[in-house]
C-alpha cells in the first residue's frame, strides 16, 4: 500500500506552505544550547572518503559551509536520486502524457495510460481522473484510491467530487460510507441528514447540529431542512439563540442580527437592536440610557462596545465606564478584561492614564504582550527608575526586557549591574544580543550546533513516496502542490525524521521547506541551513550594482520569503524580495508582469534598486530604509520625533508591531549573513551611536 507519511496516524491537513516567515522565530532565547558548528554525522565509510576537522582547544570542531555543502551532496545523491538519468525525460513525458489522458480522455486511455506508468506522481494522475469524473461504475476504484491515500493530500479534492457526486445521485448510504470530517458545513448537513433519513437516533444526531446552527454567520440554504428537522424537536432555545446573537455581534455578521431578533423572547429582542448599534458605533455604547434594565445581558453589551470604544475615542471610553462600571454587577475576571485592553490602547498611544491601567491589570492577568507595553510606556518618557523598579526581580522576562532593564541602571549608574545583565544577553543570537555584545565590546559568536543526522532516518525519508511526490513536484516547478506534500511528510514524523527532511530538503535548494521544518522542530542553532546563501550569485551581482551590502539585501529577502520565489502576501506582494507591482513599475520605470517578479533574477534587480532608492531618501541611513522597506518611506517620516532620541531606543518605540520586530530581525539575520561570511565586526554597534529626528 502506497502511504506518504512516516506515520499513519497523521492529521487531516493538506495546506500549503505560509509564504512570510514569522517575524520572531529566528533568535529564541536559549542561550544554553548556542555551540559552534562541528562535523555533520555521516559515517564516512559508508560514501568512500573520510572526512577531515581542525578542533580547537575547547575542543570544537569546525568545518566549512563548503564542505556541509559537499557531504550533503555525496549523501543526498547515494541515497535519493529517484530517476535513472537516461529514462528521466521518458518518464517525465509519460507521466505528462498520462495526465492529459486523465483530464481530456476516456476511461479505457487513461487506464491504458496509468497501468503503464511508473512515476512518483502516477497518483496524481488517478486523482485528475476521479476528481473529474466521478462515477458508480468505477466506485470501487474510486474507494480504493481514497482508503490508500486517506490523510494525504491526494484524498480530499477527490473524497470531496465523489461525495458531491453521491448526493447528486441521492446515494446516502455509500455517501455516508464515505464521508469523513471536514469543515465544508454543506457536506456536514447533508450527512446527518442522511443518517437521520435512515434510522439513526434522533437524539444523537441532533445533538450535533446544534454547533453547526451556534455560528456567527449565516450557513448554506443546503442546511436548511436539517435545521427545521432540529428546530421541531425542541433543540432551538432562548440560549443557544442568544449565543448566535452574541457571535453575530461580535466578529460575526450583523447583518445576521435582524434574523436572530425574531427567535429572541419578546422582551429582550431590542436587545439585537443594541448589539447592532453598538457594532456599528462603539460609541453608542456610551449612551447610558440605553442600558433600560441593567440586566446582564446589557453588560454584556456594555462590556463589548466599550472595549471596542478605547480603541476610537479614549475619552469617551474613559468617561463611560467610569458610570458603566458601577451600573452593572460586573465579576473581577470581566472587570480585569477591560482594564486590559484599556491598558494595552492608552500605553500604545502614550496616553496619560496608561500607567493607571496598567497597574490595575491583576497580576494573573499581565502577560508579556502587557509588560512590553508597560516597558514602552516607560521609554517614551524615559522613566529609568520606573523600569528599574517595575522589572527588578521579574522571572521570565524576554531579552528586550533584560536588555533595557540593564539600560535603565546603566542611566542610573549602576553599571556594575548593567553589565552583568548585558553580558548574559550578549550571549544569544539575536537582535538584543548583538546589541549588548556591542556595549560590552565582546565578539559576535554565531553559536552554532553541529547537523547531526542519522543515515537510517536519512534513507527513510528519501524512501517514502511523499518526499518522492514532493521532489517531482518541485521539479516541474508545481510549488503549491509541492509544500503540501512536504508539509504532510514533516507533519506526520517525529522531530528527528523532520531533521532528516531539512537536510534533503537544503541539498535540493527548498530553502523555505528547510526554514520551515527546522521552525517546528525549533532547531534555531542549526545556522548554516537556516540562513543558506540563497541566490548567492544573483544577490552578490545586483547589491553590487546597486551599491549596497550583499548582507542587507539577503537578509530582507530572508525575513520577507524565506527565499520562496513564487511568495505573495496578502497584499499582493511577490517573488523572493516581496515586491509590490505599483513599487517594482516605479522602480523599473515601466511596467513588471506578475511573471518576471516571480523570477529570482528580476525580483532582486529590482529589489535591490529598491534599498538603494531607500537608503538614499533616507540620506544614508539603512535602519530608516529598512523600516522604509516595510511600512512605507512617508510613514516612516511621520515616526521621526522633534527631538533627537537614540536610534536603539526609536527602533523600540515605532508604533507599528510589524514594523518594528521586522527591523530588529533584518538586521539580526545581517550580522548572521556578516559573520558566516568571515567579516569581523558587529554590524549592530553603529546603531548605538546613532539618534533620530531632531
Amino acid at each position: 500500500m502506497d502511504t506518504s507519511g512516516l506515520a499513519l496516524n497523521c492529521p487531516k491537513s493538506c495546506l500549503a506552505s505560509v509564504t512570510t516567515s514569522p517575524s520572531n522565530e529566528a533568535f529564541p532565547s536559549r542561550p544554553e544550547i548556542f555551540k559552534p558548528i562541528s562535523c555533520i554525522n555521516f559515517p564516512s565509510e559508508s560514501y568512500g572518503f573520510t572526512v577531515y576537522a581542525n578542533f580547537t582547544s575547547n575542543g570544537k570542531c569546525f568545518i566549512s559551509s563548503t564542505s556541509v555543502k559537499y557531504l550533503l551532496s555525496v549523501a543526498a545523491a547515494t541515497l535519493f536520486l529517484s530517476f535513472p538519468s537516461a529514462n528521466a525525460n521518458t518518464e517525465l513525458d509519460a507521466f505528462l502524457d498520462a495526465e492529459k489522458q486523465a483530464r481530456y480522455g476516456d476511461y479505457n486511455s487513461f487506464k491504458e495510460a496509468v497501468d503503464s506508468l511508473s512515476h512518483p506522481l502516477k497518483p496524481y494522475v488517478e486523482k485528475a481522473y476521479w476528481q473529474r469524473y466521478p462515477s458508480l461504475k468505477h466506485q470501487t476504484e474510486i474507494e480504493n484510491f481514497l482508503t490508500i491515500y486517506e490523510h494525504t493530500p491526494l484524498e480530499w479534492p477527490v473524497r470531496k467530487a465523489w461525495l458531491n457526486y453521491l448526493k447528486r445521485r441521492n446515494k446516502k448510504a455509500a455517501f455516508i460510507k464515505n464521508y469523513r470530517e471536514t469543515s465544508d458545513t454543506e457536506l456536514s448537513c447533508t450527512h446527518l441528514s442522511y443518517q437521520l433519513d435512515l434510522g439513526a437516533p434522533k437524539k444523537a444526531i441532533l445533538s450535533q447540529v446544534t454547533d453547526i446552527w451556534t455560528v456567527g454567520e449565516s450557513q448554506p440554504s443546503e442546511c436548511d431542512g436539517l435545521f427545521q428537522r432540529w428546530r421541531q424537536n425542541g433543540y432551538l432555545t432562548p440560549d443557544v439563540v442568544w449565543q448566535r446573537v452574541t457571535l453575530a455581534a461580535q466578529g460575526g455578521s450583523y447583518r445576521l442580527l435582524p434574523y436572530l431578533k425574531t427567535l429572541l423572547p419578546a422582551k429582550e429582542r431590542y436587545l439585537a437592536d443594541l448589539y447592532s448599534k453598538v457594532r456599528r458605533d462603539p460609541s453608542a455604547a456610551a449612551g447610558l440610557y440605553r442600558y433600560k434594565r441593567k440586566t446582564a445581558k446589557e453588560g454584556e453589551i456594555a462590556l463589548y462596545g466599550i472595549k471596542r470604544l478605547i480603541w476610537r475615542d479614549k475619552e469617551l471610553a474613559l468617561k463611560a465606564w467610569q458610570k458603566i462600571e458601577g451600573m452593572f454587577d460586573f465579576a473581577d475576571d470581566e472587570k480585569a478584561e477591560v482594564y486590559y485592553t484599556f491598558a494595552l490602547s492608552l500605553a500604545s498611544s502614550g496616553h496619560s492614564q496608561a500607567s493607571f491601567y496598567l497597574n490595575k491589570v491583576p497580576k494573573a492577568r499581565q502577560d508579556r504582550k502587557l509588560m512590553q507595553w508597560q516597558l514602552a510606556n516607560m521609554l517614551k518618557t524615559q522613566d529609568w527608575e520606573g523600569i528599574a523598579a517595575f522589572f527588578t526581580g521579574k522571572e521570565n522576562l524576554s531579552l528586550g526586557q533584560q536588555y533595557w532593564l540593564a539600560y535603565s541602571y546603566d542611566k542610573r549608574a549602576d553599571h556594575e549591574k548593567a553589565k552583568a545583565i548585558w553580558s548574559k544577553v550578549a550571549a544569544n543570537r539575536d537582535y538584543y544580543g548583538f546589541l549588548a555584545a556591542a556595549r560590552l565590546g565582546l565578539p559576535v559568536d554565531l553559536n552554532e550546533l553541529p547537523v547531526n543526522v542519522n543515515q537510517a532516518l536519512v534513507t527513510k525519508v528519501s524512501n517514502a513516496p511523499g518526499f518522492k511526490r514532493a521532489k517531482a513536484l518541485y521539479e516541474l516547478e508545481r510549488f503549491t502542490a509541492a509544500r503540501r506534500e512536504w508539509n504532510y511528510l514533516t507533519n506526520t514524523s517525529e522531530d528527528d525524521e523532520k531533521l532528516a527532511a531539512s537536510v534533503l530538503a537544503a541539498e535540493l535548494d527548498w530553502f523555505d521547506s528547510t526554514i520551515f521544518t527546522l521552525a517546528k522542530i525549533k532547531a534555531w542553532d542549526y545556522v548554516d541551513l537556516r540562513f543558506p546563501f540563497a541566490f548567492q550569485e544573483m544577490f552578490e551581482r545586483y547589491s553590487k550594482r546597486s551599491k549596497i551590502d550583499l548582507t542587507w539585501s539577503i537578509a530582507i529577502a530572508r525575513r520577507e520569503s524565506s527565499f520562496a520565489p513564487d511568495a505573495r502576501s496578502h497584499a499582493n506582494a511577490r517573488g523572493l524580495m516581496q515586491l509590490l507591482p505599483s513599487t517594482a513599475k516605479y522602480i523599473n520605470k515601466g511596467t513588471v508582469s506578475n511573471r518576471r517578479l516571480y523570477q529570482p533574477k528580476t525580483n532582486i534587480r529590482l529589489g535591490t534598486r529598491y534599498l538603494q532608492y531607500l537608503k538614499k531618501k533616507n540620506h544614508g541611513n539603512e535602519v530608516l530604509a529598512t523600516a522604509s522597506y516595510n511600512a512605507g518611506y512617508h510613514r516612516i517620516k511621520r515616526w521621526l520625533p522633534e527631538e533627537a532620541m537614540p536610534a536603539e531606543l526609536w527602533v523600540e518605540l515605532i508604533p507599528y508591531r510589524e514594523t518594528r520586530d521586522y527591523v530588529k530581525n533584518v538586521f539580526a539575520y545581517r550580522q548572521v549573513y556578516h559573520t558566516r561570511l568571515g567579516r569581523e565586526g558587529n554590524l549592530l554597534a553603529p546603531i548605538l551611536e546613532m539618534t533620530m529626528g531632531g
